[in-house]
Parts: C-alpha cells; structure tokens; sequence
C-alpha cells in the first residue's frame, strides 16, 4: 500500500490535460501524453517542436517566438530597441545594434528577485511586529475609552436633571474622540496589513518565477523592495482624560479636553442647580444712571436687591425697609437689634436675612415673623452676611477682646469652614472697628471687603488667599475706602470706595477693569446687584439709592 501510494503521488500527467505525461517537448518545456503531441504541435505550428520520450527531456528556458520571423525563437535581446531578438532579426533590421544574450538577461533578473525576495521575508516579520503593536494599542485605547464612559457615568449620580445635557454632549465627545482615536489606528492597522498581504503574494510570485523557465515572466518582473521598505509608522496619539472636582458636596465640575461644565447647587429643599456656563455679558464703556430713589433713612449702609426692581435697605436704626425702584415703600421690618443690624442679604427664595452684633445672631424673616437660624459662640459677634449658591451661610464675626476677624460657612446650625489664618499662620484679615463684608464669588472665591485693613482681599474655596488688591482709583487723592462688596454673573468683583466717591470693578484674579466715578456717587456705602446688569448703590448721607446700569 505504501508502494503504490508512494507510486500514485510521483505520478506526472500532462501539462494539457490529466493523462499520464509520456513525451516532452524541449523547445517548449511542456509535458504531453500521446493524445496531446498533435495538438500542441498544431497551436504552435510556425514552431519547432523537438518531441521526446519524458526520460529523455532537457532542461533548458523558452525563448519566446519572434513576431517578425516563422520558426524563430528570440535568445537575445537588443539594448538599443530594448526588445528581444532572433538570429534573422540581428543580421536584417537590428544590424549592427548591440545585443545581450538572453540567457545572461535571464540570469541576472532571477539572482536579483532571489535578492529581493530574501529582503522581502525579513521584512515580512517586521510588519507582523507592527501589526500587533497596533493590535495592543487598539485594545489598550478601547478599554481606555471605555473607563472614560464609566467615570462619567459614575460622576452623573451626582448631579441632578439639569446636567443631562452636559453629559450628552460629554458622550458624544468620548465617542467623538474613541472614533477619531480608533479610526486613525485601524487605518494605519489597515495599511500594514495589507502590505503585509501583498508582500506575502509578491514573494509567492517571486517564487514562482524563480521556479519559471519562461522568458517573459521573469522579463517582465517589477521590483516593489523600495515600496516594502517604506514600512507605515503607527501614531502615538494621546488619550484624553477625564477630570472631575467636587468642592464639600455642593459643587461639581468636569472637564474633558477643551469641554468643561461647572454645576452648583442652589437651595437643599428645591435641589434646583444651574449650570455655569461663560457670559456674553460686556462692560459699558461709560455706566449711567437709570433710577435715583430717594428714602427717608439714615446714614443708608446696607442694600439687598430681592427682585422685580425691589430691595431691602437699612442704616443706622432698627428699621429695615423694602422699597421699589420708583421709591415706593413695599414693606418695613423692625429688627431685634439693639441698635441697627450689622448687615443685610436675601436667600434664593429672597426671604430676608440679617445679623445681630450684640446678640450673636442671624435672624430671617418669614411672614412677617422673626427666626433665629445660627447664634455664634460667646465672645464672637457677626457682622458680614452672604447666602451662597449651596445655600450655606458665609458670615464675618470678630472677638472682641483682641479684634480678631475670621470667616466661617455654615450649613443650617453646623460649621464646616472656618478662615482666619494663612499659610504661615498669620491673621488673613485685620481686625479694627469696621465691619468685615463678604461675598461669594461664582468660582468659589470667597471675597472680602477688609476697610480696617483698606483692601480687598480673596480667598479660594479652600481658604488660601489668592490675592489682595487695595489701589486708589486712577485719579484719586484718598486711601481706598472699600465698603460693601457684591460679584455678579461675570465673576466681576464689585466694592464701593466710600470716600474716593467711586466703584472700583476687578476681575476674578484682581485685576482692575473699570472704575464708576461718573454718576454722581457721593459716600457710597451700600451696594447690591440685579440679573439686569445694574448696580443698587446706596449713598451714605443723602439715604439715596442710585441703579446704574453698567453691563450689557
């Protein structure tokens, strides 16, 4: 069984049909079977043919037949019409021509494809290395970009209905990205491999030809060794991250690339929040006044715009009144003060807030009735008062005993910020007779209006102090006065200068923007802000309130 199958797989059938090959031809290199010697002698009648037994066949190559003369085989090659040629061809038209034998042609073309070809299989590695360098780098990316969706998934259970927008659009740039990211790799996997495919074909065909005793496959072969070489570099693209900050559980922000939202929460009861997104709100070139209202109080030091052109206002009495923009009294509180509250604000829901210096208290009223919300430890007495965007209380106290000021945040009765002392543990704020005015500004700073120390001075939401300004308006002759201080939607920091008779406007790093000293500002002491773009300033000795519209 093994003789005959070693037999059946040495059999040789004839190169033009599956019969047994019993004869050769020489001149063609062909195998045959009886039945298939006319035949081909027939297809190739203007050729000689030297028919014989296979046992007996020669090795040698097929000179392709010469199109100008019958019965002619072309074994040389005319340099100078770059064409083969036969015998009757050199001695007629390509007379005096220089010529190459074929043969050495043939020889040469084939030791250079076997060059070739060698190149070509230690290349072939090189580019299956590459492939699976990008194969990792693909895998690598996906689980990438997959953890990026899963941290923002992971980041949306802490924000509330308003940010379905923001993590639509935080999706679609993850996917934006992957897509970009991924399709960039594929392409150049793609390209990689598809030379690597053809490289492989080329060195089959390479081999076939080597193996080819035919004269026009090997004449006809085309290096591609240069196109190999040029192997495709596989990008080292960055992969993006995903940066998430939550500031005492009241405010979040993320940022992907270029894409960064910021969400705060509003009121605890409401769980209403607002994304912070940049104004288009501008500065005036020149402010102007757009209502003077005129009240009976003294020495007006405090304002509080509530909404719908209306404001509480309040001096040096126990009287806190609610007035509109035409002047008109809409309502009036008697305070529990001794003497006159130390400061005034509203909540978000503008229910009226203000300190009590002597009894250490913050009192709101609601429907008319007066509630205690926070009483401060013994010894320390409030002053300044702001309701931030959280819904904590920012408040300013002072011990009396060594004028000590501090900040502290409050959230319902509890304290979980308190702000005294810098870095290297020296007193922030500088204590004295003045009262200590505070405001939350919309990236967390916590801004304070120190007239004992003349300047203004703000903090981080962590409370290290990030800058002081105290400058004198341009053109002014007095030491900066500042008084009460507001920011608005911009991040604006606003403060009166009582007796530069002015506002002074600085950025959210300090820097000084503008300065409104043309409306008619004598004293301005209190100060508030509207969603309009305009300004409540109340002036300290007429009682005056003057709106001054200053954004638009």
């Amino acid at each position: 069984m093994a003789t005959a199958t070693s037999q059946a797989q040495e059999l040789i059938t004839c190169d033009l049909c599956v019969k047994p090959v019993q004869q050769f031809c020489n001149s063609c290199q062909v195998g045959l079977c009886e039945d298939c010697i006319n035949k081909h002698v027939k297809s190739l009648k203007s050729m000689k043919h030297d028919i014989v037994p296979f046992t007996k066949r020669t090795v040698q190559l097929v000179f392709p037949q010469c199109t100008s003369h019958s019965h002619q085989r072309c074994e040389a090659h005319c340099q100078q019409c770059d064409v083969p040629v036969c015998i009757k061809c050199l001695t007629g038209q390509h007379r005096g021509h220089m010529s190459e034998d074929m043969a050495d042609i043939i020889i040469k073309i084939k030791q250079k494809i076997k060059r070739e070809t060698e190149q070509i299989e230690v290349i072939i590695p090189q580019h299956r290395k590459k492939d699976r360098e990008a194969e990792n780098k693909i895998s690598n990316s996906m689980a990438h970009f997959v953890q990026l969706e899963k941290q923002a998934k992971n980041q949306r259970k802490h924000w509330h209905l308003e940010v379905d927008s923001i993590f639509n659009k935080m999706e679609s740039l993850i996917q934006s990205l992957r897509d970009r990211h991924i399709t960039t790799l594929k392409s150049c996997q793609s390209k990689l491999r598809s030379q690597n495919s053809t490289m492989t074909k080329t060195v089959q065909e390479n081999k076939e030809i080597l193996k080819s005793n035919k004269v026009s496959d090997v004449n006809n072969y085309q290096s591609k060794l240069k196109e190999y070489r040029n192997i495709p570099q596989i990008p080292d693209l960055p992969l993006p991250s995903l940066q998430t900050n939550t500031v005492q559980g009241r405010e979040l922000s993320i940022e992907l690339g270029e894409y960064k939202a910021t969400l705060t929460q509003k009121s605890l009861s409401s769980l209403t929040d607002e994304v912070s997104f940049l104004s288009v709100k501008k500065l005036l070139e020149e402010a102007k006044v757009i209502a003077n209202i005129p009240t009976n109080v003294k020495n007006l030091g405090r304002v509080a715009y509530v909404g719908s052109d209306t404001a509480w206002i309040s001096g040096e009495d126990k009287m806190i009144t609610y007035v509109d923009i035409h002047g008109a009294v809409q309502d009036t509180v008697t305070s529990t003060c001794d003497y006159f509250p130390g400061d005034i604000t509203v909540t978000k829901q503008g229910e009226l807030i203000y300190s009590d210096y002597i009894n250490r208290t913050v009192n709101i009223v609601r429907d008319g009735k007066t509630e205690t919300l926070i009483t401060t430890p013994r010894g320390w007495h409030l002053e300044g008062l702001c309701c931030t965007r959280s819904g904590d209380i920012l408040v300013s106290m002072i011990t009396t005993e060594i004028s000590r000021y501090k900040i502290v945040r409050y959230q319902g009765q509890r304290v979980t910020q308190e702000i005294e002392k810098d870095e290297r543990g020296d007193p922030i704020y500088q204590g004295g007779v003045h009262i200590l005015f505070v405001v939350e500004n919309n990236n967390g700073d916590i801004v304070a209006s120190d007239h004992n120390a003349r300047a203004v001075v703000v903090v981080d939401r962590k409370g290290k102090v990030r800058f002081r300004y105290n400058n004198k308006p341009p053109g002014g002759t007095k030491s900066f006065s500042p008084r009460q201080i507001v920011t608005d939607s911009m991040g604006h920091i606003i403060v009166t200068d009582e007796f530069n008779n002015c506002l002074h406007i600085l950025d959210q790093n300090g820097q000084f923007l503008r300065c409104v000293d043309n409306c008619g500002l004598e004293r301005p002491h209190g100060l508030s802000v509207d969603s309009e773009g305009r300004l409540w300033v109340g002036l300290y000795l007429s009682g005056e309130v003057k709106v001054i519209q200053y954004m638009k």
